[in-house]
């Protein structure tokens, strides 16, 4: 059975595109695990990161991203949605990684997730607006050692689909007081989720990132956060750094290392890959 983790935050700019993409390709490249990476945001940022405006626009024009199936749910319809099609294999730019797989997302999520509240419940009452992501990858899911799952900045139907299907979550914030700010509310809502459907998902922890080492505001934040232990803090922290930044750039790259830095930037990510493949697979 797959490893599910979902990365959340409901502050964006905070680094969980980046910091999810990274995890994903690390586990891909070096660890060789087979990883889907579930892109929910509407912003549609891990989508491109991976496979471009270009083939992103020609998937979206088609119909063959994530929007597809939460619209077949809402509309009642008999199913538009084609995961064959869907699915990109080996989506990474990075010629190193063989092993990631993508399921794009689309900006026409933004319409459908509001949506979702009042679709019916279906025969038997067996339909749930929560499950939908669920029932739709039950064919592919055991394909995966990892499936990682890019939450919309939000704790709408959207998120609550890819948390009903995670064991686990981490939260990547920046260490200052506006990223953090809902950090326990998150947990919090998860926490009443879980309970709810009768299934664990544990907070592996909180993504420091985006750290700058000179500022008193991040390093406080920084303490509070390990102090409060709301959730764990994973050791390795993500510096802010340009190397990481470009990163997202949909570019083809030879190696990981050449995407995210050769100056430790890389070194990061992977010291956070270890320590979450720690904490689900312990």
């Amino acid at each position: 059975m797959a490893h599910t983790i979902s990365s959340i935050n409901l502050k964006g700019g905070v680094g969980k595109t980046t910091t999810i993409i990274a995890v994903a390709e690390i586990l891909a490249g070096f660890f060789r695990k087979k990883v889907l990476l579930i892109d929910l945001d509407p912003q549609t940022n891990a989508t491109t990161a991976l496979i471009g405006d270009k083939k992103w626009k020609k998937l979206n024009d088609a119909g063959h991203t994530l929007a597809t199936l939460f619209e077949d749910a809402v509309e009642e319809r008999q199913p538009v949605f084609d995961l064959a099609a869907t699915l990109q294999r080996n989506a990474s730019n990075v010629r190193e990684v063989h092993r990631l797989d993508l399921l794009p997302s689309s900006i026409d999520l933004i319409d459908v997730q509001d949506r979702l509240g009042s679709m019916s419940s279906g025969r038997f009452f067996a339909l749930s607006p929560v499950d939908i992501l669920r029932r739709a990858i039950r064919p592919i899911e055991d394909d995966y050692d990892y499936i990682l799952i890019d939450c919309p900045p939000s704790m709408g139907i959207v998120t609550l689909n890819g948390l009903r299907i995670s064991t686990g979550y981490f939260i990547p914030t920046i260490p200052d007081v506006l990223s953090t700010y809902g950090i326990p509310q998150i947990i919090q809502r998860v926490k009443s989720f879980s309970d709810s459907i009768g299934e664990t998902i544990e907070p592996l922890g909180i993504v420091v990132s985006k750290y700058r080492a000179q500022s008193n505001v991040h390093n406080t934040t920084l303490r509070s956060l390990r102090a409060k232990g709301d959730a764990p803090v994973f050791e390795t922290i993500i510096p802010e750094n340009n190397a990481i930044a470009q990163s997202a750039e949909s570019v083809s790259r030879n190696t990981l290392r050449q995407k995210y830095g050769y100056q430790g930037q890389f070194d990061a990510y992977y010291g956070l890959t270890k320590e979450i493949i720690q904490a689900v697979e312990a």
